[in-house]
């Protein structure tokens, strides 16, 4: 158990108290945690030298870059914990991070937004499906890929050559007869027991041999099985094997074959500015190029060597595959624990290189060209939105550039289940975590302006709360709207703290070519001229608030009808309702599902399954 140094109830702490406090701490290895005001960990870091390590911060006659500089102004106190050794503080100092988050550290968002291939080798046949969480369910995951039309173009080449089932698990449970796909010849149709238990394991094995890399060595056995089936006068078969080779070979030519030794790695590069720090991946396996993909974080207080050790175990932490080899752009001291952790992983020795020369050196310099080109691109697309949001303030007479806007929107049909809502885009972006959605709840009729009214009362009544006030706000529906939010922010006296503004659709009918912009206390809307790419930003932004609304309005009234539905079935009350939902997943599965397979939940005998069986059929019917 770490010793840990004693704190008091986060007072702030002057320069000289820090001073004084940094001449007590000790010279063993440890962990430090450095704190802001009020006592929130903004960052933390280990070291084989606690002393030496804190008194780089804070000595004034040790120099630091302007940027840490900064950063350590922020920081009013800090606590530090001893460990035995310097491998027990990098395992802390991981542990601390993960739970903590601390502002100016590199922490690694949840990978969720990015597709990955997941194979159920639990299934007799399996089948590969497009998921966004890896899961430890015994299934063989391959990405994540940069974007899901990666994912599908590659899910699509996949079913063309080795033509695995594409259903379902319940589909292939419950069908009877081969699909259409078997039909045209896109399937072996195991569901119906077309092919061997043998023969599809090793379609599965090649694809496996695919999707990692392998597709060399695929060719190579596909080539010795043609010529044997050529040989043995088996013609129609060598003919399928010869389109599959030819399939892998055009495949194989648009990978960059960037080594001669078949061997896996993953090469990092960094690059920095005082904002941003930019790590890139080069994927190589069996010498080929096959992908990359780029992680940036803002502020942090890292340097080189704490970025990339900092990365490297929470990236692989949760990465489905390991390489023998890791090239790094940094020497890490402590590389000798990195590598033990990830032998433990893997279940296999990984190097962690950093090679100065030769061909590996090489492959680290194309690496961070790459990063360059990235960060490069990343750099000129934010000046542009800044000089976009400029821009905007100065066409809608703005006292600030407009860095935070928020945009509401309601959705019903005929006045049933109305709801609305909020979107909100920073920097030019849009920031889904700060997304709201609104139950409408105290109007009974349809009435689109007392929906708004009740929103923006909602979320503008509770005064302090309700911030961090929007730069920008945006209501969609034109003059009317816009008065409604104009009235209920100056009841809370907010109506001139932001701009408030209201877009309406183009009447085509009035000859109108173009969509509106109303502000408060001008009667014509906004003329863009030439700055058309204005509106089309503000138009994107109503886009976004209508999707997210209208989405939401979709889900409550499938929920409704779901309820409804099964709610008049004797026998079915809240419980078997929600049971039978949780299990199915949706009506639409329940209306596909036996007598049997709804029987064997708990709590459901045969003849309410039958009531629900013979109902839903009903229902359908009509």
């Amino acid at each position: 158990e770490p010793n840990r140094t004693s704190m008091d109830s986060e007072p702030m702490t002057t320069e000289p108290e820090l001073n004084s406090k940094l001449q007590g701490i000790t010279s063993k290895p440890g962990v430090y945690l450095m704190k802001s005001a009020f006592g929130k960990i903004i960052y933390v870091g280990k070291a084989r030298n606690l002393k030496k390590r804190l008194a780089s911060y804070f000595s004034k006659s040790v120099q630091i870059d302007l940027k840490t500089m900064t950063l350590v102004k922020k920081i009013t106190n800090f606590e530090t914990i001893i460990t035995t050794t310097e491998k027990e503080a990098l395992i802390l100092e991981s542990n601390l991070i993960k739970r903590y988050k601390p502002k100016y550290n590199i922490v690694l968002k949840d990978d969720k937004r990015y597709p990955s291939l997941k194979l159920d080798l639990n299934h007799p046949y399996p089948n590969l499906s497009i998921v966004r969480k890896i899961k430890k369910d015994g299934a063989v995951y391959f990405g994540p890929y940069s974007s899901a039309q990666s994912v599908r173009q590659t899910l699509k080449a996949i079913h063309r050559t080795f033509k695995l089932r594409k259903c379902n698990k319940r589909e292939f449970n419950n069908r009877t007869r081969p699909c259409l796909n078997h039909q045209i010849q896109n399937c072996y149709a195991p569901c119906c027991n077309k092919i061997s238990d043998n023969s599809y394991s090793k379609i599965v094995k090649e694809v496996i041999l695919f999707l990692n890399g392998r597709t060399d060595d695929l060719i190579k056995n596909t080539k010795a099985q043609m010529i044997k089936e050529s040989q043995d006068q088996e013609f129609e078969k060598a003919a399928m094997l010869r389109d599959k080779v030819l399939a892998l070979e055009r495949t194989l030519e648009k990978q960059v074959v960037v080594t001669t030794d078949f061997m896996d790695r993953d090469v990092f590069a960094l690059e920095r500015t005082a904002e941003l720090s930019l790590i890139t991946i080069l994927f190589i396996r069996g010498g080929n190029l096959i992908g990359s993909r780029h992680f940036d974080f803002t502020e942090t207080m890292s340097s080189d060597e704490e970025v990339i050790r900092t990365f490297i175990r929470q990236y692989y932490e949760k990465s489905p595959f390991i390489p023998k080899e890791i090239l790094i752009p940094v020497d890490l001291k402590d590389k000798i624990y990195h590598e033990e952790w990830l032998k433990k992983i893997k279940q296999s020795k990984v190097r962690v290189l950093f090679p100065q020369k030769g061909k590996k050196s090489d492959l680290l310099k194309m690496a961070k060209q790459n990063a360059k080109n990235e960060l490069k691109d990343k750099i000129e697309k934010a000046i542009s939105d800044i000089e976009l949001l400029l821009k905007l303030q100065k066409r809608l007479i703005m006292d600030k550039c407009p860095k935070r806007i928020d945009c509401f929107d309601n959705s019903n049909i005929s006045g049933s289940d109305p709801v609305a809502g909020m979107v909100v885009f920073e920097d030019g972006k849009p920031k889904k975590v700060l997304y709201r959605k609104y139950k409408i709840k105290n109007v009974k009729k349809q009435d689109d302006y007392a929906y708004m009214e009740e929103v923006l009362k909602r979320r503008f009544g509770k005064g302090e709360k309700s911030k961090p006030y929007p730069d920008l706000l945006m209501v969609d529906g034109g003059k009317g709207q816009l008065n409604i939010a104009v009235s209920v922010l100056s009841k809370f006296n907010l109506n001139n703290t932001f701009r408030i503004v209201g877009i309406a659709k183009k009447d085509e009918a009035k000859g109108e070519t173009q969509d509106k912009i109303y502000i408060q206390g001008r009667v014509n809307p906004i003329n863009f001229g030439k700055e058309g790419n204005l509106l089309l930003f503000l138009q994107r932004i109503r886009d976004e608030a209508h999707r997210f609304a209208i989405t939401f309005h979709r889900k409550r009234r499938s929920m409704a009808y779901k309820r409804s539905v099964l709610d008049v079935i004797p026998g079915i009350g809240k419980k078997r309702r929600v049971l039978l939902l949780k299990h199915f997943k949706s009506l639409k599965r329940i209306n596909s599902a036996t007598v049997e397979e709804i029987s064997s939940l708990p709590g459901i005998n045969s003849n309410i399954a039958k009531m629900v069986y013979d109902h839903l059929k009903i229902v359908n019917e009509t």
